[in-house]
């Protein structure tokens, strides 16, 4: 299992000199082997046999490049630019190899045939980290003993050590990030000994989670999570600060303040999001042994009037914290095919149309699902939470009734009108909110 701490470093005023060197030097380097990659692909695109219609590169063709030619020009830039010498090698290799991979992920397809964008150019102040690839080895450039971490070529450095490090793991990579309020090392860490997932004979208590925008999420219990709505809440501080930018001088040194302090409230905005969505993800994995959730298409749905709200949720980032934490507690995660969740009856299984509109107070028709069938009344998120659980348990082979609320307990816990109807609500700790 491999494991990610990052903590806060405390370098001197001439160790982030040096380090700000460094990540343009990188930048400028990545960019200029970028280069090199899309001028050899425009002048190799042409068949042999046959040319465009509209223009074709003149010359020699070149030799093909990729991560082993380019790293081998390495000794040759720093004959041409000798500040290169004073960058520590294997973090220019690794430079390179970020580079190659963004480069495969958009020449070579992946399983299901998609691919990545293409590489871009990186302007001033984008490369923000740079990677020593050992950590505490003879021959590594990053070396951690008792809180100190002294790296080669910059220095040592304290480190604030605000958890301990686990027992057992074995340090493999040390990645330096500059972020709004500081300079930040993230350490890797790898055991080989992996979690050992519950078997399915001992899962006694399953859930079915449905998000949304009305709700975070409603459990197939009954039970929901408000949606904290941190960015939507933050808007009027953060138009503040943007209008205040963009009335100042580009590159001037109060424009430079006025970035940095937008910068600072997307990083607390950011901070915040993830402290919820681990707060949601350890208290679902200490109820429940398996969740079930929908394999939504969240960029699909990210392009629709509702971007923003979606962006704000973050679901995508939520489903992979849970799926960290679920496995590092050896629990189960499902996923299940999102289609027809909401308009199936969780009871009798006939379909009930529902209209959700886009206006921003929904008739209590819209919100709640009512079955003429079986004259079950519950909300429609906790129907669609039940049907989840439902598909969730299907797929991994256990009987419905196995684990959790049967469909006559919930039909007996609903109320006989949609009126009196209330799903419980989970409120969490909170992150701090103060601007």
């Amino acid at each position: 299992m491999i494991l990610t701490y990052c903590y806060r470093i405390n370098p001197s005023p001439e160790q982030v000199a040096i380090m700000e060197r460094w990540l343009e030097l990188l930048r400028r380097h990545s960019n200029y082997a970028l280069g090199q990659r899309l001028d050899w692909l425009n002048r190799t695109r042409s068949p042999i046999d046959r040319c465009s219609l509209v223009s074709e590169p003149i010359g020699e063709i070149p030799e093909p490049v990729n991560y082993y030619t380019q790293q081998a020009d390495l000794k040759e830039t720093k004959k041409l630019f000798p500040e290169y010498k004073k960058i520590y090698a294997e973090t220019q290799q690794v430079n390179l190899q970020r580079l190659n991979k963004a480069w495969d992920r958009w020449r070579k397809p992946d399983v299901n045939g998609k691919r990545g964008g293409r590489p871009r150019f990186k302007k001033t102040g984008e490369l923000r980290s740079f990677v020593f690839p050992r950590v505490n080895s003879s021959k590594a450039g990053a070396h951690l003993i008792d809180g100190v971490l002294k790296l080669s070529r910059i220095g040592s450095m304290p480190v604030i050590m605000h958890r301990p490090l686990p027992v057992g793991f074995t340090l493999k990579q040390c990645t330096i990030v500059k972020k709004a309020d500081g300079w930040y090392c993230c350490l890797s860490m790898k055991d080989d000994t992996v979690p050992e997932l519950l078997p399915l004979d001992s899962v006694k208590s399953a859930v079915g989670i449905d998000v949304g925008l009305e709700k975070f999420l409603t459990t197939s219990d009954g039970e929901a999570v408000p949606i904290p709505q941190f960015y939507r809440k933050a808007q009027g501080k953060l138009a503040q600060a943007q209008r205040i930018m963009s009335r100042r001088v580009k590159g001037s040194n109060n424009w430079k303040k006025a970035k940095h302090k937008v910068a600072l409230l997307h990083l607390h905005l950011t901070r915040c999001r993830k402290e919820f969505h681990y707060q949601v993800a350890h208290w679902l994995c200490s109820k429940y042994d398996l969740i079930a959730h929908e394999n939504l298409n969240i960029k699909g749905l990210a392009r629709t009037r509702l971007a923003k709200s979606i962006n704000d949720a973050a679901w995508g980032a939520f489903l992979e914290i849970l799926q960290a934490v679920a496995v590092k507690r050896g629990l189960l995660v499902q996923e299940v095919n999102p289609r027809g969740t909401s308009i199936e009856c969780f009871n009798c299984g006939s379909r009930v149309e529902k209209n959700l509109s886009d206006s921003a107070k929904p008739t209590l028709r819209e919100r709640v699902h009512c079955c003429s069938s079986c004259n079950v009344k519950v909300d429609r998120d906790w129907n669609s939470g039940i049907n989840i659980l439902n598909r969730g348990l299907l797929a991994v082979g256990l009987p419905l009734d196995g684990c959790g609320k049967s469909a006559q307990d919930v039909v007996r816990e609903a109320s006989a009108s949609a009126e009196e109807q209330q799903v419980s609500f989970v409120r969490l700790r909170s992150p701090h909110h103060n601007l």
